[in-house]
């Protein structure tokens, strides 16, 4: 049963034709997203529910922190990477080649190449895509590290302060950029989408803010990550779709199962 007391056989009925990723649309034509739609004939549409508003560095500079005194950066997404560069090159930071970097996953890892000389620098990564392995990684290099945990204004990931709290590290959340909802009401059919992937908490709360009488009527809602599958639920909505899990680490891992079985079962 569902928390909505649905048997999984009802809330699965619904045929997959539309989905909405609200996310910008993949540079790469090689993204898995697009090998999803081939393969599955589906369509994607990709409409940002959010965007970001940089914090110019004299801004930051009223937080009073020291980048340089910090030896080790917790990084959970490609924009908090290209945030903090930016503030450095703003600032005209130097970041130490013995800066340790820890990633929630291996692709924000990779991201990294674009700043660094990544063979050169201490990176790390969550094996799984989780906040535990995250965790994991921290733990093994954490002794007498100082940590900088770079997010957005009103979006932080209250799992990873409360664990850096409780195991005594010295840290500093910096704001470097914040998330605002971008106006796709105007330009949008919501309930033209049998499924909708939200990837951030702000992006549920966007939906909330354009579509403030929104009702899920079995469109199926995937989600990404802890904090976003909670402020799903949270939103009132009914989660079929999370990622990462052990077997999904990806959103598209996530979908390819999903669209696989209700394949199956037709």
């Amino acid at each position: 049963m569902t928390k909505n007391g649905k048997k999984a056989s009802e809330t699965l009925s619904k045929s997959v034709k539309k989905i909405l990723i609200t996310q910008p649309k993949p540079e790469s034509p090689k993204s898995a997203y697009f090998e999803l739609e081939r393969k599955h004939g589906v369509v994607m549409e990709f409409i940002p529910f959010i965007k970001l508003e940089a914090i110019p560095s004299k801004d930051f500079r009223k937080q009073k922190i020291d980048i340089l005194q910090y030896s080790a950066v917790v990084l959970t997404s490609k924009n908090a990477i290209d945030h903090f560069f930016r503030i450095c090159e703003e600032m005209k930071i130097t970041i130490s080649q013995d800066t340790k970097y820890f990633c929630i996953n291996e692709q924000v890892a990779l991201y990294l190449q674009k700043f660094i000389l990544y063979r050169k620098r201490k990176v790390f990564f969550s094996n799984d895509g989780t906040n535990k392995g995250l965790f994991d990684a921290i733990n093994k290099h954490k002794e007498n590290e100082k940590f900088m945990y770079p997010c957005s204004e009103n979006q932080q990931d209250n799992e990873i302060l409360a664990w850096l709290k409780g195991h005594n590290c010295e840290f500093v959340t910096p704001y470097m950029y914040r998330t605002i909802s971008s106006d796709v009401k105007s330009s949008l059919a919501i309930h033209e989408f049998d499924i909708i992937c939200f990837f951030t908490p702000s992006g549920v709360k966007s939906l909330k803010e354009n579509f403030p009488e929104y009702l899920q009527n079995g469109t199926y809602v995937a989600a990404f990550g802890g904090n976003t599958l909670r402020a799903v639920e949270e939103a009132g909505l009914t989660l079929h779709i999370k990622a990462p899990e052990p077997q999904t680490p990806s959103m598209t891992a996530a979908l390819e199962r999903f669209l696989t079985e209700k394949n199956k079962s037709k």
